[in-house]
């Protein structure tokens, strides 16, 4: 049995070991220090939201099948790192639809963002601008296109369109969108109705927020969001003039089912900038959309908020690089919830990367600071990630980096129509 030798401590020495950190008295600097993923600012942004509002972002439609897929997409990746390669000298800059961008992954367009908390939209566009990256805004969102462009008035702001059933008010707001002087527009194309937002439905959600007995119980604990609601200029968005019933009810209302191809004729007529088409989940989509000349698509499920059990934009991703990315840049969003999800895109050819829940948690978790956060934590597992694959730029990145391991292999059919039938077997 080994002998080790034992001495009586020296005090000295204990008390060179007692090191006390002072105590942070900025509340929302100290909480927000210690959110070392988003995950963390998740917890955050739930503590201190109310049920509904917190809902409304944190879930998805249906049985929220397609947002849990493409989290898992995004889970089931191999790396396969390189050794002995300089990655001293980092360089995470790229350029998306004819701009620099400082980082790979900009803010995504989110509706109702104010109802989240206060500062919304222009905590968002402030931080992005600070940050080099492009921000976002919906067509319901809840600070005005001009409000933006002041709170990110170098930066990149772009625009996502939904278009109306009054296309007046959808044609208005490009033309104001191109004045303030936004670089690109996301023609947005997945929301002819609403998706069926159960936690909405279960949790009485309403724009805006009605106070009744389980909101006030709710809100108990909760004061300081309520206080900043109460407080703060009304809800305005950028085209709803009539905000009572629920959040399906004004997008069904407001959203026009008729929109087909010809569409884009009118909508380039009146955009100056970069075209962009959000929402692609197909391949023959991809390819017409790259016909007609648009300038990017981003694959996107809305973050799994429409049709569930949709396709998984990861998932899809080579496939539609390989045929189109040549003629167009491919985005892609839905899933993204820490920086290496952002690398794994990248390395599977996307050009670029959005995030809208990410973005939200860390507004909920602290307004504009909240934002910052969440930046600075992907920002950092991007450059970490690719370190540790011995890359040092973001052009670097390849399908030799990364392996899709795939739990939903599609089941092989043999179709054969019978006439009598009618059927397949």
């Amino acid at each position: 049995m080994a002998h080790i030798p034992r001495q009586v401590p020296n005090p000295s020495e204990i008390f060179d070991l007692l090191k006390f950190k002072t105590p942070d008295l900025n509340l929302k600097r100290a909480r927000l220090s210690k959110a070392q993923t988003i995950d963390d600012l998740r917890v955050i942004a739930k503590r201190r939201t109310p049920a509904a509002a917190f809902d409304y972002t944190d879930g998805a439609a249906d049985d929220e099948i397609s947002m849990n897929r493409a989290r898992q997409a995004f889970k089931d990746v191999e790396f396969h790192p390189s050794i002995l390669k300089d990655v001293s000298q980092l360089d995470t800059s790229t350029e998306i639809f004819g701009g620099p961008s400082s980082l790979p992954f900009g803010i995504a367009p989110t509706g109702f963002t104010r109802l989240m908390q206060t500062e919304g939209e222009v905590a968002g566009a402030s931080a992005a601008g600070r940050a080099g990256i492009p921000f976002a805004l919906s067509t319901l969102g809840t600070t005005s296109i001009e409000d933006v462009k002041k709170a990110n008035p170098h930066g990149r702001n772009m625009f996502q369109l939904y278009v109306m059933r009054d296309r007046s008010i959808s044609y208005g707001l490009v033309e104001r969108a191109a004045k303030a002087g936004f670089d690109t527009l996301f023609f947005t194309v997945d929301t002819p109705v609403a998706g069926a937002r159960l936690r909405d439905a279960r949790n009485g959600f309403s724009i805006p927020p009605q106070i009744s007995l389980g909101t006030v119980l709710n809100a108990i604990p909760r004061p300081w969001w309520w206080w900043d609601f109460l407080t703060t200029p009304p809800l305005e968005f950028a085209s709803l003039t009539t905000t009572g019933g629920t959040v399906g009810e004004l997008l069904n209302n407001a959203m026009d089912p008729t929109i087909k191809f010809d569409d884009l004729d009118e909508i380039r007529s009146l955009w100056p900038g970069k075209l962009v088409v959000k929402g692609v989940q197909n391949l023959e989509d991809s390819k017409k959309l790259a016909d007609l000349g648009v300038d990017g698509i981003i694959l996107s499920n809305h973050g799994g908020r429409q049709l569930d059990r949709a396709p998984v934009p990861f998932h899809l991703l080579p496939e539609v690089v390989r045929e189109v990315g040549s003629d167009l840049d491919v985005a892609m969003d839905t899933g993204i919830m820490h920086g290496a999800d952002i690398v794994a895109a990248l390395a599977m050819g996307a050009k670029f990367t959005f995030i809208g829940r990410a973005y939200l948690y860390g507004l909920m978790a602290g307004g504009e600071a909240g934002v910052d956060r969440t930046i600075e934590i992907l920002a950092s597992q991007v450059r970490r990630t690719m370190q540790l694959l011995q890359v040092s730029s973001v052009e670097e990145l390849g399908p030799q980096h990364v392996t899709q391991l795939n739990r939903l292999n599609p089941r092989q059919i043999d179709f054969d129509v019978r006439e009598d039938r009618g059927g397949f077997v």
